[in-house]
């Protein structure tokens, strides 16, 4: 005996993914940058030394003095010559007229005018110690620094971007079926 019989038949259905993946490229160009550095202004003030050296003392040691210097010392030494005789004589006169108090005052007067003092015997250093006089007056220098500040320029540059988008297609690699067949329906 035959039964009968319903057969199915099915096919699954596929799916067919194809894809192309994305490109994304990135790069950053370099900066554009300039730099200057101006040079600093300098400026200097100098005054000069000055160096001083006076000798009319020793000169005048060594008995070597400009002419005017002599005529003035000659001057000053008649001068006080003629105070110290005026001095002298007065002082003479006053012990003359006080004869009386005793003493002998014309005799001491007259060895005290009649001889020369006696001079004194040293050592002298011709010319004097120091008698050069040195003035010295160092020279001044100044200086003014004016810093020029460097001139930067800078220029960003943007970034270079590519992108392509990626694709993904779907289609059917194969459809569905399904097959029915019947068998043994009709008995014979």
């Amino acid at each position: 005996m035959q039964l009968p019989q319903i057969r199915l038949q099915s096919q699954m259905a596929k799916i067919e993914i194809t894809q192309q993946p994305a490109k994304q490229e990135i790069s950053q160009p370099k900066a554009d940058l300039s730099i200057q550095q101006p040079s600093a202004d300098i400026s200097m003030r100098k005054t000069p030394s000055k160096l001083t050296i006076d000798q009319t003392q020793a000169w005048e040691d060594m008995d070597l003095m400009h002419i005017f210097r002599r005529n003035e010392k000659f001057a000053q030494d008649g001068k006080q010559g003629n105070l110290d005789g005026i001095g002298r004589r007065a002082e003479q006169g006053k012990e003359l007229m006080e004869i009386e108090k005793g003493g002998n005052p014309i005799v001491s007067q007259a060895i005290t005018n009649g001889h020369n003092a006696m001079k004194s015997l040293g050592i002298k250093f011709v010319p004097s110690t120091f008698a050069v006089k040195i003035d010295y007056q160092p020279s001044e220098l100044e200086i003014d620094v004016t810093v020029n500040k460097p001139i930067i320029e800078a220029q960003a540059n943007k970034p270079e971007h590519y992108f392509e988008p990626g694709t993904v297609n779907t289609s059917m690699k194969q459809f569905p079926n399904l097959d029915i067949d019947f068998v043994n329906l009709f008995t014979e």
